[in-house]
């Protein structure tokens, strides 16, 4: 399996700054192996191990410390399995993956067969919204019930205003090396600054081979299949997955939806106040 790592150096940067957000949590935690059939899964685990389970789904081009330093608090009451989602910037596998396909949705119902977990709760930001709604579509039988946060796969924004606030800049700094060009692509889709993303998309931009295919919106039928209870969080000023648009189509198409709350002042990366919203949400729930 190729690597999508351009180099090893790069490679090791990379994880060396996932390490350095791990370990800056102060947390306990264990190191998963998941022998799926599209490559090792690296998962981390932390929170009581008789809690309900509770797995997270960070964004594209994330990890899971990243995940866990989101909602920090939901480990005192759940049994948390963050996921380092496949053929992205982090410990698991970088096999091709199609978000056209039912791929992710297989891989997911892997993982819980293999953690042989059950009424499992599920939480995932941008593309980690993707990946649970496509579990859903495939098998949602072990779900007890997601909460998603400015997810992929509902709506799309602006292909040209994504072009030029978000592409060019990045493209600009792959280009020059100039940091300028990252903290551009930050400004228009994270409602605060945040340094480490600072440099740790520093590094994944130069080192990582990323994916640019288009995102894919769920069809009509496939939402209207899903009984999973759906509990959605849409930021009003996203760029990527405008947020009154979210609510809108999501209403028509979710039989299941439970509820819909709109972050007035958040962008595509909520920061730590509207996280708590969501964390909140989610622990008054269990």
């Amino acid at each position: 399996m190729a690597s999508l790592y351009k180099t090893e150096e790069g490679k090791r940067e990379i994880l060396a700054l996932y390490d350095e957000k791990l370990e800056s949590l102060n947390i306990d935690y264990e190191y998963l192996n998941i022998a799926t059939s599209f490559g090792h899964t690296n998962i981390i685990a932390t929170g009581p191990s008789s809690g309900p389970p509770l797995i997270i789904v960070h964004g594209s081009n994330g990890c899971a410390p990243i995940s866990l330093e989101t909602y920090p608090n939901v480990r005192t009451a759940y049994r948390v399995y963050a996921i380092d989602v496949l053929a992205q910037p982090n410990k698991s596998a970088s096999p091709s993956m199609s978000m056209k396909d039912n791929s992710y949705g297989k891989w997911i119902n892997e993982i819980i067969d293999q953690l042989q977990i059950e009424e499992v709760t599920m939480v995932g930001f941008s593309f980690g919204g993707l990946v649970i709604l496509k579990t859903l579509e495939y098998d949602e039988s072990k779900i007890k019930e997601v909460y998603l946060a400015a997810p992929a796969y509902i709506v799309n924004g602006n292909p040209l205003k994504a072009l030029w606030k978000v592409f060019i800049p990045m493209k600009r700094y792959m280009s020059t090396k100039k940091t300028k060009y990252v903290e551009q692509f930050l400004e228009e889709l994270f409602t605060d600054r945040d340094e480490f993303a600072i440099q740790f998309l520093s590094k994944v931009f130069l080192h990582f081979k990323m994916d640019f295919t288009p995102v894919p919106v769920i069809s009509t039928e496939a939402a209207q299949s899903i009984e999973t209870p759906i509990h959605l969080f849409a930021a009003k000023r996203d760029l990527m997955f405008p947020g009154k648009k979210m609510m809108k189509r999501a209403a028509e198409i979710f039989p299941s939806l439970r509820s819909s709350v709109l972050l007035e002042t958040s962008k595509h990366v909520q920061n730590r106040r509207d996280n708590n919203i969501i964390e909140q949400a989610i622990l008054s729930n269990n």
